[in-house]
């Protein structure tokens, strides 16, 4: 449909799950895409796929670590020097870390931090002075219906996705005059390697899948191709007044009522 066309994005953690979906849709929709990944492998491999796929994908690869804000600084001007200044910014690298509050160790706490709200500042003061020269772009942050609800034995992770909430509402807020909106996505339960890989680490795995699926309402759990459509209804021209909010890409789940 090129919704994009002519825009520029970059997207953190796109080497697989749902960074590699966001990073397909994008290209599909026109844009030019950046993917800024520290697993560079993976986003090669991605960027491959995508320019096989796609006529004349304009797609680049980049190693970044979201951690330290050169390093992301240094993707955007990959960016810049390979297809213009960046429109479009979506913080997806993510990591999840769970542990007891009281055994914790204080790297544990940091290296959740470091990525899952650190690496989202870092991704949005990269891109923000230009999107202000410019006045115009869209930030879209990954953050994660834990951002609501609480589930016991998922501390600190929760406690950086607030975060992710709150940095989007704050930013939203004082960019708006200079037409920058930030706006997030929470996605709930999708079917990302990740999720696999909590299932095989249960006592029985396959208990827990079927566990999962039944949650949600609709009896199933996302894919990372559902979350992408909604990063490019937020990253293209169709949202102009959406800004400083948040999407819940759950089925339905958060809005159940637990007995």
């Amino acid at each position: 449909m090129n919704r994009l066309t002519d825009k520029v994005a970059l997207v953190t953690g796109a080497g697989r799950g749902i960074g590699a979906a966001i990073a397909r849709a994008f290209a599909a929709e026109g844009a030019a895409v950046v993917l800024a990944e520290l697993d560079i492998a993976t986003a090669q491999a991605t960027a491959r796929e995508i320019a096989g796929a796609i006529g004349n994908a304009k797609v680049l690869a980049v190693q970044t670590d979201v951690t330290q804000s050169a390093s992301v600084q240094a993707a955007v001007s990959e960016a810049q020097k390979a297809f213009g200044p960046v429109d479009v910014l979506v913080n997806n690298a993510g990591i999840n870390v769970f542990a007891d509050p009281l055994t914790m160790t204080d790297d544990d706490w940091r290296r959740c931090f470091a990525v899952d709200l650190d690496g989202v500042w870092n991704g949005c003061r990269a891109v923000l002075p230009g999107m202000i020269e410019r006045r115009a772009g869209s930030i879209v942050n990954i953050a994660s219906t834990h951002a609501f609800q609480i589930i016991p034995g998922c501390f600190p992770y929760p406690v950086a996705k607030h975060g992710v909430i709150g940095l989007t509402r704050a930013l939203g807020i004082e960019y708006a005059p200079k037409n920058v909106r930030v706006n997030a996505i929470a996605p709930g339960y999708i079917e990302t390697q990740l999720t696999h890989d909590w299932w095989n680490a249960q006592p029985d795995p396959e208990a827990a899948r079927r566990a999962t699926l039944e949650l949600p309402p609709m009896k199933r759990i996302g894919k990372p191709e559902e979350v992408a459509m909604t990063a490019v209804f937020l990253a293209s021209d169709e949202a102009p007044f959406i800004n400083a909010s948040c999407i819940t890409i759950d089925g339905g789940r958060t809005a159940l009522h637990h007995e």
